[in-house]
């Protein structure tokens, strides 16, 4: 069994140092518009939903605002405490931060009262990914659960280049990804 604790300090330090090495100028010119060929399989009218970014994720708020502007609803992890499922509340104007309150995680959420969604399609944080879709995330587990109880949503991974690697350590509940974008590459669709 491979140290998965230890794979997870050493590709959050991969992505930290990566990130930090990006000029600021052009970070804020990275993931501003999903790839032609990924918006040719998300479905018309689909409720899309990505993750408010923490500090060194691939930021997935930009797609988040370009598939509002596209007519899609935006929807966002929500948590009632930290032992709760995770759920999809909707982020009503993706353009509005003011909207958003903290999680028990730290991360932005909507609040208690915005509407539930059930997402189509789901933009996916993670800490390493592999060519063929695996993905390692931070060890909650809430996605993969969401996932295998929502199968036919199609699940996307944000990433930097930097975390692609050969293989992860899988198990029977880690769910695989649909594709993968980077700031050079759409992997996929898998």
């Amino acid at each position: 069994m491979t140290d998965k604790p230890g794979l997870r300090r050493d590709l959050a330090r991969r992505r930290r140092d990566h990130v930090a090495a990006i000029p600021g100028a052009q970070l804020g010119l990275l993931f501003r518009r999903p790839p032609g060929a990924l918006v040719s399989l998300v479905p018309p009218g689909s409720v899309i939903s990505i993750y408010h970014e923490m500090p060194g994720e691939a930021p997935a708020c930009h797609y988040g605002r370009w598939f509002f502007e596209q007519g899609h609803h935006i929807a966002l992890p929500w948590f009632a405490d930290r032992a709760a499922p995770m759920a999809f509340r909707e982020w009503t104007n993706p353009f509005i931060e003011d909207l958003l309150e903290r999680d028990p995680f730290k991360a932005m959420q909507p609040a208690a009262d915005a509407p539930l969604l059930e997402p189509q399609v789901a933009f996916v944080p993670l800490l390493g990914f592999t060519a063929e879709g695996a993905r390692i995330g931070y060890g909650g587990g809430h996605y993969d659960r969401w996932l295998a109880d929502h199968p036919a949503t199609l699940r996307i991974g944000l990433a930097w280049d930097c975390q692609l690697v050969d293989e992860l350590p899988l198990e029977r509940h880690d769910m695989m990804l649909n594709a993968v974008v980077t700031p050079t590459r759409l992997y996929g669709p898998l």
